[in-house]
């Protein structure tokens, strides 16, 4: 319980936490970012660690020159990129394992078949777009490797995925994460990036279940 109070306290005052780790162990805290979005986006059962408000907070904070811009993109880029092909990997391999395919009652072929075919036909979109919703994020390059989708497929939509949901967040906290009034209601601002996606994930699997 306390580890998820300290996690729940870092993603909604992740601006506080790390300036003052910077201020602890200055250079340390590339390392420390590497390992969040890698963790955030390559484990299954860490979907709840900050992702979209690290982004921009990280952005804000090489805006104000207290990190560097290019080495931020650059080492957040590959974190991304590298955890998605993780969690791909870890449900590549152990998900026929889990279900122990025909032989479980757990597992449906039919349901797997469907699941295969919608990620060879759509899953490229799903990937990247997933990028920019808390939890999706995390279960779509799981659910990708357990469904088969292959590889080369994978890596081309992971690798654009991930410089469009970095390049796009850092670069936004870099320009605005300046703005007085961004910098007065930054903490509202972490709330909403983290919410409304999840809002709107909850909604459209309601819908979907309904329908």
């Amino acid at each position: 319980m306390e580890f998820l109070a300290f996690v729940l306290d870092f993603a909604l005052h992740v601006d506080r936490h790390l300036e003052a780790f910077i201020g602890n162990y200055g250079s340390w805290v590339y390392a420390l970012l590497f390992l969040i979005i890698f963790v955030e986006t390559g484990l299954v059962v860490m979907p709840f660690l900050p992702g979209d408000s690290l982004l921009f907070v990280v952005g804000a904070l090489s805006g104000a020159g207290v990190l560097s811009y290019p080495l931020s993109l650059g080492l957040l880029f590959a974190a991304a990129v590298a955890g998605n092909q993780s969690n791909y990997t870890i449900g590549r391999f152990f998900g026929p394992r889990v279900f122990q395919w025909e032989h479980s009652r757990y597992f449906n072929k039919h349901a797997f078949d469907r699941a295969h075919a919608f990620y060879e036909k759509y899953g490229g979109i799903t990937i990247v777009a997933a990028r920019f919703a808390p939890f999706l994020r995390t279960f779509a390059p799981f659910v990708a490797g357990v469904a088969r989708m292959t590889r080369a497929r994978f890596t081309l939509y992971d690798v654009a995925g991930g410089a469009l949901w970095v390049g796009s967040v850092v670069t936004a906290g870099y320009f605005f994460g300046s703005v007085p009034w961004v910098k007065a209601n930054l903490d509202k601002i972490i709330w909403t990036m983290i919410l409304v996606p999840g809002l709107i994930v909850i909604a459209s699997g309601w819908r979907a279940r309904r329908g």
